[in-house]
């Protein structure tokens, strides 16, 4: 296989666990919180915590790697536009993750202390979750739009 397959595979790959994996816990976190269930929200909670760091934390790391090298190995300049908006998008995408990934470890103790306390949620919970729901709109926004650029590779400005 050439470095050039390789790459893209391991581009592909990580791109679609990243997207994938945050689509997926987003949809059984949240809909997991609406239920209002203590014990189904600590057990999700809890899960999308540690799929985050199995499976989106990596691709997170691998994703920049394998773009320096393939834009390197296609020639294409730091100066290209789609390729300068792709990584301004991947940098907004990173900048909501992180608090989103804070807060879900803020969520998680929360919920398994209720549940071990016998307690309801602390009403902080809602406030933690709001947020959470508020950055993931435009983090997942700014991944399609990061697909859409890798597929179209537009002419945006000169």
């Amino acid at each position: 296989m050439s470095a050039y397959a390789l790459l893209k595979f391991a581009h592909i790959l990580s791109s679609t666990l990243l997207f994938g994996t945050g689509l997926g816990t987003a949809f059984f976190m949240w809909f997991t919180w609406r239920s209002g269930n203590l014990a189904a929200i600590a057990a999700a909670s809890r899960l999308t915590v540690r799929a985050d760091w199995l499976f989106t934390t990596p691709a997170v790391l691998i994703q920049p790697i394998t773009g320096v090298l393939l834009a390197r190995l296609m020639g294409f300049p730091w100066s290209t536009p789609w390729l300068q908006l792709a990584i301004a998008l991947y940098l907004l995408t990173g900048l909501c993750w992180l608090p989103v990934v804070y807060l879900q470890m803020r969520v998680r103790n929360l919920a398994a202390g209720a549940l071990i306390a016998g307690q309801p949620l602390p009403p902080a919970c809602s406030r933690l979750m709001n947020l959470w729901f508020a950055l993931g709109w435009p983090a997942f926004l700014a991944v399609l739009g990061i697909f859409w650029l890798m597929v179209a590779k537009p002419t945006l400005w000169t």
